[in-house]
């Protein structure tokens, strides 16, 4: 079976497709705006046999009819669309931006889509932020209530899917998943910039005092569930990826300071909120562990392990790439 991975250069589409290429029935399409990244942050490209995945260099803004045509061409039964402006602090200021390439980029597709008959499914990652602050047991069905430009846009495209669904049947499943992280991740998210920063010997910033509370969960557990939506999940449904708790920012940093043997005090500095910050994101993934029979895996104390024994692996390439977030409308 023919799968295409939208933006396959993320974090998340990178670790997805390799979760993939485990089953030697798929082949795999690669689908991103930017030149097929290294190694350093492609867990894929550790495999010695590649001759199931095949990359394309196509911007879902710029090159919207090449990549329908190459859809047309490929006939994937499944897409899966990781391809979003998702960061929250910089939406402030490119609001066109996130909206341009988060909906309406996203509407031309849909609508060529929902007219073809080689899709089965549609795989749509959406993101918990849509709920805006998320307290309490906040299951699929709770309202949309966006308090960012990133939200605002992710809300739009899930209530535009959510018509395409009612009108035409398109084949859509819907993904939430709380906070991923893991090795490979960019090096601006906090995790792996507050290891780069430990390791530097630099005050880790955290806004509002880290107090907020976030869901951290390994990347594979949400690659693993993302699978499991598509292969056993029921069209038109929303699946939301948890972990079993939350956790604020600031105890998540305490806990890389103490795999390194660094005193949290010391290493960290407290730096005014971002606009728009939730107080926190807990939401319930009963649907998935029930229906769909996933649960994580990951214990969080390992997977902070993994980035800390990643980054100390690639120390000398990190060094030499930026650590700040770098905009690309």
């Amino acid at each position: 079976m023919k799968i295409c991975v939208i933006g396959s250069n993320s974090f998340s589409g990178q670790d997805f497709i390799d979760l993939l290429l485990d089953n030697p029935d798929y082949h795999v399409v690669g689908i991103s705006r930017s030149p097929e990244q290294s190694r350093l942050f492609l867990k894929y490209k550790d495999r010695s046999d590649l001759s199931r995945f095949e990359f394309r260099q196509l911007d879902l803004n710029k090159d919207m009819d090449a990549l329908l045509q190459l859809l047309d061409k490929e006939r994937p039964s499944w897409i899966v669309n990781f391809a979003a402006q998702s960061e929250v602090g910089p939406s402030w200021d490119y609001p066109e931006h996130w909206f341009q390439t988060n909906s309406v980029a996203l509407a031309k597709l849909i609508n060529h889509l929902r007219k073809q008959e080689y899709l089965s499914r549609y795989l749509h990652v959406s993101s918990p932020e849509v709920y805006g602050t998320c307290r309490g047991t906040v299951t699929e069905d709770a309202p949309l209530n966006p308090s960012t430009p990133y939200a605002a846009s992710k809300a739009a495209a899930d209530l535009l899917l959510s018509t395409y669904l009612g009108q035409f049947g398109f084949p859509l499943v819907t993904v939430r998943s709380t906070n991923v992280y893991g090795a490979r991740q960019q090096l601006f998210k906090i995790i792996p910039r507050s290891v780069i920063y430990l390791k530097l010997g630099k005050k880790i910033p955290l806004h509002g005092g880290g107090i907020s509370v976030k869901s951290y969960i390994h990347i594979r557990d949400v690659s693993r569930g993302e699978l499991a939506i598509l292969e056993r999940g029921k069209s038109g449904e929303i699946y939301h990826l948890s972990p079993d708790m939350g956790i604020a920012v600031r105890d998540v940093v305490k806990g890389l300071c103490a795999l390194s043997g660094v005193d949290f005090e010391e290493a960290a500095t407290i730096v005014e909120e971002r606009p728009g910050q939730d107080a926190a994101y807990v939401i319930d993934s009963a649907k998935a562990r029930v229906d769909l029979g996933w649960s994580p895996v990951t214990d969080l104390r390992d997977g902070l392990s993994e980035v800390i024994s990643w980054t100390e692996k690639n120390w000398n390439a990190i060094m030499t790439l930026p650590l700040e977030y770098q905009h690309k409308s």
